[in-house]
């Protein structure tokens, strides 16, 4: 892999991790509006619905965090070798 490669991989990581900050803020600060909106109209005691909204929206952002934090490396045939190949010299 050349230097060109790996600058543009970096930065398919960068904007990657930066969209998800921006996401995450965005998760937060909506979800706040939400419980804010159920306590005043509603108020404790009463069936807490943001919690749809909250987890919903929560499955999304777990999925865009191991996509910006974990990248497509988490499945790959290369850690499956590199474990398999540290298992058999472990076991030597």
């Amino acid at each position: 892999m050349n230097d060109n490669q790996r600058d543009e991989m970096l930065w398919q990581i960068a904007k990657k991790r930066a969209a998800f900050k921006w996401s995450f803020s965005a998760y937060v600060f909506v979800n706040l509006f939400l419980i804010g909106v159920w306590y005043f109209s509603s108020g404790p005691g009463s069936y807490f619905w943001p919690i749809w909204p909250i987890l919903g929206w929560g499955v999304g952002m777990l999925l865009q965090y191991l996509s910006a934090y974990q990248g497509n490396n988490m499945f790959t045939a290369e850690q499956e070798y590199e474990r398999l190949k540290n298992q058999q010299n472990n076991k030597q």
